[in-house]
């Protein structure tokens, strides 16, 4: 897998020097010295996110615009300069979507983050980029409404969630980040201005151009203000712990459970060795018997919600003795307190895995019904490449997400490449809510159909025509031209 240093090294500027103002001049102008940083002074988390295998790069400059009309005015200076400018928000990415470019301007949104308005009648919210997850569902809390979108970091930001198109384990029941971003407001590679979408959730009026940008990880524009579509917000939840002897019987158990009429918020598979790991750290005793244990290879774990205590009752009741008809080898209705933990604890298994020394994830998507077949797929490259590969996954919508531990990189590199295009030829994609960034680019590249990609390079060239906007990023870079002062 190339490194993200060499892949967008070809980015790197000329020497500062020359006539007139330089690069960093004219962002101090824009934005204020106080909002440049530069040299030493680049804080070391603006040099990578959480990507296990990216390289951190110390960029030229980072810059915190605080308005629409700022990050306008960086962005032509960008493009007439020919720097390239990577967008960021939290830094919780997982494939290297925010790394710098050498040589390049970080755009960091961290001062734009104002709710700027929660409007209860139309059940919207209009935020900023910065804004992250738990501010936002502060904010929603008193007046009982939601923002459905959790993928597993609550300090991740809005932004970033757009840029990724983020989802999680309640996407089963709310759909992911795109089914919530009614409208934008992005600045274009050319420093241009434009409004999508609006407050209303349909409209046949030309081209998506909301849908577009949303997932495109900043290489289409740079996200200065979303509006996101709320839902009220459930009151009474009960998690449900089923522990079934195979994979294949909790695969073949989510069909039925899903055509049941329930409507699970979330519903999720984990294996015998991730649930071992995720209850040891977060010192979780589920209470289940050692004769289960002994027999249980792998969990399924469902969470339900209802405004009304009773019909969540009724609910919980008809699933636990559908999930007992189903094959589990038991069903425990867990107390609310242990619950939540269980669910926390889940969320939290990438940092698990890192603290383990995992040496890459992987979030391959394929369809709900093929993820058995999947599954015995990658136990085989496993076991043939003497590799440890273990995991959990969104039952409900096929999203696996895999810890792998290979230390030789060369091994590694073809296992990962063996794992993604098993699930690839079984109608699945790459990344289901991770992105490509450019730890997956080659993936991308080597597994997609060329026409789709040449289509999406010419709409890149389109709202980007110079090439700034997070090169590197979904695509290899083609290196910039200007005078890069």
């Amino acid at each position: 897998m190339p490194r993200s240093s060499s892949a967008r090294a070809v980015m790197a500027t000329s020497p500062v020097g020359g006539p007139g103002p330089t690069v960093e001049d004219r962002l101090v102008e824009i934005v204020g010295a106080a909002n440049v940083d530069t040299g030493v002074g680049v804080n070391e988390d603006d040099t990578h996110d959480e990507a296990l295998t990216a390289t951190p790069i110390r960029p030229r400059a980072v810059v915190r615009p605080g308005s629409t009309a700022e990050v306008a005015a960086v962005v032509k200076l960008a493009g007439s300069r020919g720097v390239p400018l990577t967008p960021r928000g939290s830094g919780t990415g997982l494939s290297g979507g925010c790394v710098p470019v050498e040589g390049g301007l970080v755009v960091s949104f961290e001062r734009m983050n104002r709710i700027i308005e929660v409007d209860t009648d139309n059940h919207v919210a209009v935020v900023e980029p910065g804004v992250t997850l738990a501010d936002l569902d502060a904010a929603l809390l008193p007046h009982h409404l939601l923002y459905p979108v959790f993928p597993g970091e609550q300090s991740a930001s809005l932004g970033g969630n757009i840029a990724t198109n983020a989802g999680g384990m309640r996407a089963v029941k709310y759909g992911v980040t795109r089914h919530h971003v009614l409208g934008i407001e992005a600045v274009l590679g050319t420093g241009e201005v434009i409004n999508a979408g609006g407050k209303f959730v349909k409209s046949t009026s030309g081209y998506d151009l909301t849908q577009l940008v949303i997932g495109s990880e900043g290489t289409l524009a740079l996200v200065t203000r979303a509006t996101l579509r709320l839902h009220p917000r459930p009151e009474h939840r009960a998690t449900l712990l089923a522990p079934f002897a195979t994979v294949h019987g909790i695969a073949a158990s989510v069909p039925p459970i899903l055509a049941s009429g329930v409507g699970p918020l979330m519903v999720e598979y984990i294996d015998l060795v991730s649930m071992a790991g995720i209850t040891a750290n977060a010192g979780i005793d589920l209470g289940i018997p050692d004769s289960i244990r002994k027999e249980a290879l792998a969990y399924l774990v469902i969470v339900l919600e209802d405004h009304h205590a009773d019909r969540l009752d009724e609910d919980t009741q008809a699933l636990a003795e559908q999930l007992a008809e189903l094959g589990a080898l038991d069903v425990y209705v867990l107390p609310p307190n242990a619950g939540t933990h269980l669910i926390e604890a889940r969320e939290r298994a990438f940092w698990g895995a890192k603290a383990a020394g995992a040496d890459d994830i992987v979030d391959v998507v394929v369809p709900r019904a093929s993820i058995p077949a999947y599954l015995d797929t990658v136990s085989e490259l496993a076991s043939r490449t003497s590799s440890l590969v273990v995991g959990c996954g969104h039952a409900g919508d096929g999203n696996v997400h895999l810890s792998v531990w290979q230390s030789d990189p060369d091994v590694r590199g073809q296992l990962l490449h063996a794992i993604v295009a098993a699930g690839v030829s079984l109608g699945g994609a790459v990344s289901g809510e991770h992105g490509i960034g450019t730890e997956k680019r080659a993936y991308l590249t080597e597994l997609e159909d060329p026409g789709k990609l040449a289509l999406m390079s010419r709409i890149k060239a389109a709202f980007d025509p110079n090439g700034i906007l997070n090169p590197g990023t979904i695509f290899v870079p083609v290196a910039a031209t200007g005078e890069q002062q």
